[in-house]
């Protein structure tokens, strides 16, 4: 129960975090942080939760990425649904919360849209479904990469946090502009249960691609994990100092 009190607590921190900076403080007057703060807001949250909750849960934070976990073979069937669960429930609160908070102001419309994901009339730079549908598709693959390159026994040790977060920074600066960037089924329904009517309808897209996505990355990875190579890894750290005795 407590790692999934902790997916639940690190779910609500990524979509209260990421979605927040998008919601509050994107375009706020003159010293609004714009798409860079909001990507790095969304690389923050996981950052952070990877090293509160990591040793707890794994910091999945995402059906996709637990899904993706589960078909790399690094995670069992039996916690999945769960997990996904969780999630799920995590991101809604804190969907909820932020709902509370944006509409304390005055002017608060969910009309522009409260940071849900969307295609064609409801995409940041109106870009197509076939385009989200790639974007999102290609963007978790790459993600789950990252994420099981970066959480091998054979990578340096420590620095896993620091290439997931990242990671998922450079994934939101290509994207966002596309679909306001899911790769996360349960960000997206965080808040598209309060936007309703075209969020929901289009929903279907952030979890369909996203669960595809991680799915290839996954196999990807295990084709990738279980070559033999005969050169050391470029950042392979030695077993002990170079020229200590």
């Amino acid at each position: 129960m407590k790692q999934y009190a902790a997916e639940f607590f690190g779910t609500f921190w990524l979509v209260l975090g990421g979605c927040g900076s998008a919601v509050l403080a994107a375009a706020f007057p003159d010293v609004g942080i714009g798409l860079l703060g909001v990507a790095f807001a969304f690389g923050l949250t996981v950052l952070t939760m990877a090293y509160a909750i990591g040793h707890i849960s794994g910091c999945h934070l995402n059906p996709a990425v637990s899904i993706g976990l589960w078909a790399g073979g690094r995670f069992p069937a039996g916690k999945l649904l769960p997990y996904i669960i969780a999630q799920v429930l995590g991101g809604i609160v804190a969907g909820g919360v932020l709902y509370l908070i944006a509409s304390g102001k005055t002017d608060f419309n969910l009309a522009a849209g409260f940071a849900a994901n969307g295609y064609g009339e409801h995409s940041p730079g109106g870009y197509s479904l076939t385009a989200g549908l790639v974007t999102e598709v290609v963007m978790t693959m790459m993600f789950l990469l990252i994420i099981l390159g970066a959480t091998d026994g054979r990578a340096p040790q420590g620095f896993a946090p620091l290439a997931i977060g990242l990671g998922l920074t450079l994934i939101h600066l290509i994207s966002i502009p596309v679909t306001n960037t899911s790769v996360n089924p349960a960000r997206s329904l965080a808040v598209a249960v309060y936007v309703g009517d075209w969020a929901l309808a289009q929903l279907w897209l952030f979890w369909l691609a996203p669960i595809i996505g991680a799915a290839l990355g996954a196999v990807i990875y295990r084709y990738l994990g279980s070559a033999e190579s005969e050169e050391p890894a470029v950042f392979e750290i030695p077993s002990r100092p170079v020229g200590g005795s």
